[in-house]
């Protein structure tokens, strides 16, 4: 009989699971992969957050433990990694694939001190500048390197030979057109004809939420059954900032920062357009994009790198980033349409992510790097 072949380990590694984004991504690829063939664990530096709550009750081995470390002084950075590598090798998985958003490279040494396959996802558009060789350092320890959109093909990998372009995907069993069972109209005491803008967003000030605040402002008099949700933790800094500056245009109560929300999907299906205002070095490939299409929504984004990509066959529906002017333009267009015809439209963007951006389309393709790095 033949001998079966080893499951390969994969230890996927983020800092935190505070921010749900990338979390949720990192959770979901790591639980659709094929059983018969990989190991999945994970690897976070800490245990806070709602969504960590989640984590813990997916059935999968989670290890805590602070695997990056500053590098200078060099001597000390040198000793923290090799202790670090120390860790990941009482681990010992065949691949660590890290789901790190910053140009850390004292991951990546401890990997190979370690001697493990190290491969990274680049999941933003940052490189230049202060940052410019901790990216560098990144991608050159690195075994291979996953990039979200073609843009970083480009810029950042014009020549590599390392590469896979991996956009991300939506789970098409959790978001899709449904009727919520949450009432967020009741909630929220709103009229069975007040009609939704919604975005979702992690806020921060690269996500350029008061764009999309000025564009409503400056229609919103003349579409007075409307409301705007701001979906995402407003409690730092940026998010206070934002409540501040447009209390005053808010007396009327047509915005709502709802704070952050495990049921996204049901706020989505309870919404008619979504807006991703995002600025120009804001997106890798954004899921909240992919999620609302998948629910049928019709939606508007910044024309930037990951968001080209997605709505490259609906050129009609991306805005100039910044430009205030022209998304209040594309917000009237839409505002003005009666609920039947952004439905229509949003049946397309459905179709268009379960033709293209399902999860299982980026589990596949994940897959083949694994098994070709084997």
């Amino acid at each position: 009989m033949a001998r079966k072949s080893k499951k390969i380990k994969i230890l996927f590694t983020i800092p935190n699971f505070d921010t749900a984004g990338s979390g949720k991504a990192l959770l979901k690829v790591a639980l659709s992969l094929n059983k018969e063939l990989f190991v999945p664990e994970i690897l976070c530096m800490h245990d806070r957050g709602k969504f960590f709550e989640v984590v813990k009750q997916s059935g999968l081995k989670v290890h805590l433990f602070d695997y990056t470390t500053q590098m200078k002084p060099y001597a000390k950075g040198l000793l923290n990694t090799f202790k670090i590598s120390r860790f990941l090798k009482k681990i010992h998985p065949d691949i660590i694939h890290s789901f790190h958003y910053a140009p850390d490279y004292s991951e990546p040494l401890a990997a190979k001190m370690a001697g493990i396959t190290w491969v990274y996802t680049k999941k933003n558009m940052n490189w230049g500048g202060s940052s410019a060789n901790g990216w560098k350092l990144r991608s050159f320890l690195a075994r291979h390197i996953v990039v979200q959109n073609k843009d970083m093909i480009n810029k950042f990998f014009p020549q590599s030979k390392k590469i896979s372009l991996i956009s991300r995907g939506v789970d098409t069993l959790e978001f899709y057109p449904y009727t919520p069972k949450v009432d967020i109209r009741k909630k929220y005491n709103l009229n069975e004809t007040d009609r939704i803008v919604i975005c979702v967003a992690n806020l921060v000030p690269v996500k350029g939420i008061e764009i999309l605040l000025e564009a409503f402002d400056k229609i919103q008099n003349k579409h007075t059954n409307w409301k705007l949700f701001i979906v995402g933790d407003h409690k730092n800094d940026y998010g206070k900032k934002l409540i501040k500056q447009f209390e005053k245009i808010n007396f009327n109560k047509t915005i709502y920062f709802t704070g952050k929300v495990l049921n996204i999907n049901d706020y989505l299906n309870t919404s008619e357009l979504f807006v991703l205002p995002t600025k120009e070095k804001g997106e890798g490939s954004p899921v909240a994009l992919l999620e609302a299409m998948a629910c049928g929504i019709n939606v508007i984004a910044s024309k930037i790198p990951g968001i080209k990509d997605q709505l490259e066959k609906y050129p009609d529906h991306m805005f100039e980033a910044g430009n205030i002017e022209e998304l209040s333009i594309k917000l009237e267009q839409y505002m003005s349409q009666d609920s039947s015809e952004n439905k229509k439209i949003g049946y397309k963007f459905n179709i268009h992510i379960n033709n293209a951006y399902k999860i299982e389309h980026e589990v596949e393709k994940t897959e083949k790097v694994y098994l070709k790095l084997r």
